[in-house]
């Protein structure tokens, strides 16, 4: 039976342990938190996952939750005008359900039922000298932690890391008592308003550990309007500031945020980093090998969501890796081909993610005012957050855009 280490317990490297312990290896998991700590802890991200990764869940019987979170059935993309009335404002339809659920919820319930179902579980902060120890008695080594000094052991891949500084200012809060979307009362969506030049809100329905909730998460130009969350502790004073923004630039989101409460003192987040795409290979002092995965190799700023649907689709991908791979040693060239099966997928998220970063060209602007009178352009775009590579079909090159546009119109 081969013996396989998993360095950290977040979407990945669970994914990753539950799904090789149901094929037969010996799996040992090395977190820096309990469990309970996690469940009751400070929220670690927002999440959305789209129909992809679930399935990835669905097929290691992971998907605990699946009935209890939100089914959230569309995305909906608002553009602020200069006079604070919606430039342009649509939904569009998603092919499959995404759900999001609390990773303070998931991550605990995962752990646990790792260590029920035989794992070995080990709480441990590693450092990399523990790691240089391990990977004497392990066939292979997995890094899923993406914070720290493991990170560090990852060289940055320059020619796929365009930014050397954060984006966006990052700040979270998950609330209850937020009112429906007026538009769409009937089901729920993830809502994405754009305020040119200042940041972007995020609304999405979630499932946190007092049930459901919604999640209103900014993300601020650096230095501009909404890069005020820096160095607030009080949770409350989070929440104040957050619906404040609202008001200002989002009335049609303020409007329903008039009666919304933190979920618990453990709701908010603030933060920022750099985008950074690493090389995928650790080399420890001892020489040997250690495999980096998801965050840890390819980080993407969230403004697309991507970041837990990439790892979920990084540990589908590695287990097929490791699996397919057999008893042959998993040396430094299956190491890189593994990360290039993942790398497939993860450069469209990688490009789309960097793009939306910027100010949006003309064509980009055509495509997102068409989307509000053509329900099939509302529709694609949105299951493009479920398969980012679709974009390269009418996203990025304006006569492809315009092809596009011009073959859905009316009449044609």
């Amino acid at each position: 039976m081969r013996k396989i280490l998993v360095v950290g317990a977040g979407q990945s490297g669970l994914q990753i342990a539950l799904g090789l312990q149901a094929q037969g290896y010996e799996v040992t998991l090395m977190s820096n938190r309990t469990a309970d700590e996690i469940r009751s802890g400070r929220v670690m991200s927002t999440q959305c996952m789209f129909h992809t990764a679930l399935q990835h869940e669905r097929d290691i019987q992971a998907n605990f939750w699946e009935s209890q979170a939100p089914k959230i059935e569309g995305l909906g993309v608002s553009v602020a005008g200069p006079d604070g009335s919606r430039a342009i404002d649509w939904v569009g339809k998603l092919d499959g359900h995404a759900q999001s659920v609390d990773q303070r919820v998931k991550m605990a319930g995962w752990m646990d039922t790792f260590a029920q179902r035989g794992g070995q579980l080990v709480i441990h902060g590693a450092a990399v000298s523990d790691l240089d120890y391990f990977a004497r008695t392990y066939d292979l080594v997995l890094v899923s932690a993406g914070k720290g000094e493991l990170v560090s052991m990852f060289e940055r891949d320059a020619s796929r890391s365009p930014f050397d500084a954060p984006q966006r200012a990052l700040s979270v809060a998950y609330v209850h008592g937020l009112g429906p979307r007026p538009e769409h009362p009937e089901f729920d969506a993830v809502r994405c308003n754009l305020v040119p030049g200042v940041g972007e809100l995020f609304v999405m329905p979630t499932l946190t550990t007092s049930g459901r909730a919604d999640i209103l998460f900014w993300e601020g130009v650096p230095g501009g309007p909404l890069d005020v969350f820096q160095g607030i502790k009080d949770p409350s004073e989070h929440l104040a500031l957050t619906l404040e923004l609202l008001e200002k630039f989002l009335p049609w989101e303020y409007a329903r945020a008039t009666k919304v409460e933190l979920t618990d003192a453990g709701g908010t987040l603030a933060g920022r980093y750099a985008p950074t795409v690493r090389k995928p290979i650790g080399r420890l002092p001892s020489g040997g090998l250690v495999l980096g995965v998801a965050d840890v190799v390819v980080a993407n700023d969230p403004i697309t969501g991507q970041g837990s649907n990439s790892a979920s689709k990084c540990a589908a991908s590695y287990i097929s890796s490791i699996v397919e791979h057999g008893d042959k040693p998993f040396d430094g060239d299956w190491m890189q081909s593994a990360f290039d099966r993942y790398w497939e997928t993860a450069q469209h998220v990688t490009k789309w993610t960097n793009a939306m970063l910027g100010a949006p060209p003309e064509h980009v602007l055509n495509i997102l005012g068409a989307a509000g009178q053509l329900q099939p352009v509302a529709d694609r775009f949105a299951n493009g957050f479920n398969d980012p590579a679709d974009f390269e079909n009418f996203f990025y090159d304006p006569d492809k855009a315009a092809a596009y546009l011009e073959s859905v119109a009316p009449g044609a």
